[in-house]
């Protein structure tokens, strides 16, 4: 098997503290700031911590599964693994992602950093583009987040 790695970062005005938070509750935020394509998340073991495997549904009725592998509270950084999914696992074992929520030291705001593994079936399958394309709407994800967070400055 091979491997393929990215790296992500994106700037942002929105705090550590508080993008972390909101990424803890993922599950529910998701769903409610991106509908057009997540249709729910849910815990299928565990409480939310540390070993809890999640179930995301999407609006195209496709589903993912995950596991929270580690929750550092005082570094604002979570590790997650795909293990489960829809048509692009088919050429991929896990994908091992890595958030980190780097607090700037010039203003109040934050870089978000992604780190992601994946441990790939057929490197001819899976390219370092289906991992940029994979960025992409990583980083799609979190915009809308911030965005929320922006406009509603007392949520998390």
């Amino acid at each position: 098997m091979a491997v393929v790695t990215s790296e992500l970062e994106v700037p942002s005005s929105v705090s550590a503290p508080k993008l972390f938070k909101a990424y803890l509750d993922f599950r529910n935020l998701a769903p409610k700031v991106e509908p057009e394509t997540f249709k729910a998340i849910e815990n299928i073991k565990g409480d939310g911590g540390v070993g809890t495997i999640q179930q995301t549904t999407f609006v195209d009725g496709t589903k993912s599964k995950l596991t929270l592998d580690a929750i550092d509270n005082n570094n604002f950084s979570l590790t997650t693994t795909i293990f489960e999914g829809g048509e692009w696992m088919n050429n991929v074992e896990s994908a091992t992602i890595h958030v980190k929520f780097v607090p700037s030291a010039a203003n109040e705001g934050s870089t978000y950093k992604v780190s992601s593994v994946y441990t790939c079936k057929d490197p001819a399958k899976f390219t370092q583009e289906n991992a940029k394309f994979a960025d992409e709407y990583t980083k799609k994800t979190f915009k809308v987040i911030e965005a929320y967070l922006i406009a509603n400055p007392n949520a998390y």
